[in-house]
């Protein structure tokens, strides 16, 4: 048989998972990637259900018994490289990361945020948006460092706000660009086009990212 050459992904999620359906989605349409195991801190993520569906091995890694997230975060470490993914992939996974554990994957860790970052870092992007009287919003990939929603932004989407928006038919909208940037962004990567640079930044190409791309 012959060597299965696809990227091995680990995604984390704690709740629907719908950015994780894309990824199943996208690799069933033939992405090179191999989701190897689904994580998630809930269990009652509707995401785990996603995956057991696909036949992705599942596992739960609830924060609740641990006294403090470097503990926690060790055993997800371990409960991670059990799988030895060439990435690892955050997909609606709501916990702050220590920065031992994102050093550990430092390269090798995506995440998707509803906005375009660097504005609107954190929770509640949608209302926030609409409470700042912005006319455009959307989705952002980055590589994840130590700096809640600072890693180097690699691709983002905009979609417009329109003056009957609510926080829910934004968060609706923003999604569906959510579910194009995150395949594309774990496709660049997989081919060995993407990594994160030396300088800090995201090279695509063999080239420095001077900004990142919009679609």
């Amino acid at each position: 048989m012959p060597e299965d050459k696809r990227l091995k992904i680990v995604a984390l999620i704690s709740g629907g998972g719908s950015n994780l359906q894309a990824l199943i989605d996208a690799q069933r349409q033939g992405l090179p990637i191999r989701i190897v195991a689904v994580v998630s801190n809930r269990a009652d993520a509707p995401g785990l259900e996603r995956a057991r569906r696909h036949g992705i091995p599942s596992e739960i890694l609830g924060h609740g018994d641990y006294s403090n997230r470097h503990a926690y975060d060790e055993d997800l470490k371990r409960l991670i490289d059990r799988y030895d993914p060439g990435l690892v992939i955050l997909a609606g996974f709501m916990r702050i990361l220590t920065p031992e554990f994102v050093t550990h994957y430092h390269g090798r860790m995506l995440n998707i945020h509803p906005s375009l970052l660097p504005k609107f870092r954190g929770l509640h992007t949608h209302q926030r948006v609409l409470d700042a009287g912005e006319t455009r919003h959307g989705a952002s990939v980055h590589f994840v460092t130590a700096e809640l929603d600072g890693g180097p932004v690699i691709l983002q989407a905009e979609v417009p706000v329109l003056p009957q928006d609510d926080s829910a038919t934004l968060a609706a909208r923003v999604l569906e660009q959510e579910h194009l940037i995150y395949p594309a962004v774990v496709r660049w990567f997989a081919e060995g086009r993407l990594e994160f640079g030396e300088d800090g930044r995201p090279w695509l190409d063999g080239k420095p990212m001077e900004k990142p791309c919009l679609i």
